[in-house]
């Protein structure tokens, strides 16, 4: 909490620290390397991501235990993090996006997968808006993503339509943009909008697993194929090295044909 960090993370770090003190039932002082070796080898059927992220969060516990000088020595300070799988994200198509939206059927799943695919917000930055975010001049809003930063995102004229369409149909005084269906109406949770972006590519038949953040990566691949800048995507997305963006520059075979042709020097 001293360090600004968001709740969810606070809550991930903790439920993590809870999973290795019931496994690794020795005293904190008592705790070795070796112990913590044996603990992360019984996640093998997890991904190289996901154990680099129960490492990163004992890292971070032992250091400050050490830093404290609650602990003499940290256990975790000579373990390397696994090396993680480099895999591009799985974008949709133009043809898959065009699917989805035909597919809605309620202009709240529309607005709903409109917002995020033209702004990239992640889940958690969706889930949190509120109709007086939303200024309707600019066609923008203000979010507030990871490590507590604030940055601008931007709706289309798409967006636009489907969320005052949403937003005029609804009869509450919920300050929420996206809310529940039924009463009592509240702001629509996290598990809620997987499932209803889930529904919607049920119905639309596509065979991929699409959730929240495919929206993003899609944002983010189309809108680099369409030759936008990489700095500006970076900072519409929030990220704060471009190394993270430069995993979505992707660029499909026509794209390539084009910018070789475009700019080799004959």
């Amino acid at each position: 909490k001293l360090e600004s960090m968001s709740p969810i993370s606070s809550k991930s770090y903790c439920l993590e620290l809870r999973i290795f003190s019931e496994k690794v039932k020795r005293r904190t002082e008592d705790i070795s390397a070796g112990d913590i070796r044996i603990y992360l080898a019984g996640y093998e059927h997890l991904k190289m991501s996901s154990i680099s992220k129960k490492l990163s969060v004992l890292k971070s516990f032992f250091g400050w235990l050490t830093g404290e000088e609650i602990l003499l020595r940290d256990p975790t300070a000579r373990l390397k993090p696994p090396k993680k799988e480099i895999r591009a994200p799985k974008a949709l198509s133009i043809e898959e996006l065009e699917m989805l939206r035909e597919s809605c059927v309620s202009v709240r799943q529309r607005a709903l997968l409109e917002v995020m695919y033209a702004t990239g917000c992640r889940l958690s930055e969706v889930q949190s808006l509120s109709k007086s975010d939303i200024n309707l001049q600019s066609m923008s809003c203000r979010v507030v993503g990871k490590g507590n930063k604030e940055r601008e995102v931007y709706f289309s004229f798409k967006a636009m339509y489907y969320m005052r369409k949403y937003l005029m149909n609804r009869l509450d005084n919920e300050e929420a943009l996206f809310i529940t269906e039924r009463k009592p109406y509240r702001r629509v949770g996290h598990r809620a909008i997987q499932r209803e972006i889930g529904k919607i590519a049920e119905l639309a038949g596509l065979e991929k697993k699409v959730s929240p953040h495919t929206l993003r990566h899609t944002f983010a691949t189309l809108t680099l194929n369409n030759g936008a800048d990489i700095v500006a995507v970076q900072h519409l997305l929030g990220h704060s090295s471009p190394s993270t963006t430069q995993g979505y520059a992707t660029l499909s075979d026509a794209r390539k044909r084009e910018q070789h042709k475009k700019y080799l020097v004959q």
